[in-house]
């Protein structure tokens, strides 16, 4: 069987572009290498997405979508996609031990968050680690917290989180910031903002949720508790491109450059979501992203 569109990840805007795409009538699978929802499923509480005013679960969402996506008809495959190539007017898709056909592709694998890589960060995410002040600002409403980063957007994310927290420490590797210069103005310029120099996290510790994190300096090896509540990572996001890096054009970060209509130069090769070069990487977004890659794949196919 040949697909009309094939969508690899199962993310929102993948979900987003399942759910369009099927709706049309079109024949349509989701590739996925292990659950629906990506990134907003591992998210406890979603507060700004549209229509819900207590916020949302992120796995609710995603499994509201899924199951809307599937009573249209998409189907979902499990599976890790390792390499897509195109062949006169379909593209075929290699799994490990399989392969799949279809006449237009949507890439919505998503891109990941650094790991910092210490004890507790992964026994604490979602229970006091974060990856994304938008998503998870509002929880530490003046209560302590600390960034990991010096570049633009550990900055940024201070600055956005001086709404809601009492203080935030900026732990970083270095003595002075990354960030551009604007940015450090204003965060030297904020009460709220501290600085933790020649720094960097060495381990999160607490009971059922983060209450402090043990600080290294890299000069001196001295180890130091602060007392938090929230630790927010922001060393950079990594997409996942690794296997169409010989297909699209990638940014000099790795994500997929596209137009508004969620075009690569392939034809008939979409992205959409935080895979894609963009400027605000949020579950609304990323729904958009979908459900226009779906509509242009339906136009594609149309044309061909």
């Amino acid at each position: 069987m040949i697909y009309d569109v094939a969508i690899i990840g199962a993310g929102p805007a993948g979900l987003s572009a399942g759910l369009y795409a099927a709706r049309a009538k079109l024949s349509t699978v989701i590739v996925e290498k292990m659950f629906p929802g990506g990134q907003a499923a591992i998210t406890y509480r979603i507060e700004n997405y549209p229509g819900f005013a207590e916020g949302v679960g992120g796995a609710d969402l995603a499994d509201a979508i899924k199951t809307q996506a599937e009573s249209f008809g998409a189907e979902f495959l499990n599976g890790d996609v390792e390499k897509i190539e195109k062949k006169d007017d379909k593209f075929i898709i290699y799994m490990k031990g399989e392969s799949l056909e279809a006449k237009s592709v949507i890439l919505a694998t998503g891109a990941q968050p650094r790991k910092v890589g210490v004890k507790g960060e992964k026994e604490f995410t979602g229970k006091g680690v974060s990856y994304c002040a938008t998503c998870d600002g509002a929880f530490y409403s003046n209560k302590p917290i600390v960034i990991v980063g010096g570049g633009d957007t550990a900055i940024e994310e201070a600055l956005y989180l001086t709404r809601f927290a009492s203080s935030i420490y900026v732990i970083h590797r270095r003595d002075e910031l990354r960030a551009t210069k604007i940015l450090q103005e204003r965060a030297f310029n904020n009460d709220k903002i501290k600085f933790i120099w020649d720094s960097v996290l060495h381990e999160i510790e607490g009971k059922d949720t983060v209450e402090e994190v043990v600080v290294k300096n890299v000069k001196t090896g001295k180890l130091s508790s602060v007392s938090v509540d929230g630790v927010f990572i922001a060393i950079g996001y990594t997409p996942n491109t690794d296997f169409v890096k010989d297909l699209v054009q990638l940014d000099e970060q790795g994500y997929i450059v596209t137009d508004e209509h969620m075009k690569t130069q392939v034809p008939g090769l979409f992205a959409a979501g935080d895979i894609r070069k963009k400027s605000l990487r949020q579950v609304v977004t990323a729904v958009a992203d979908g459900a226009i890659a779906a509509v242009e794949a339906g136009k594609f196919i149309e044309e061909q």
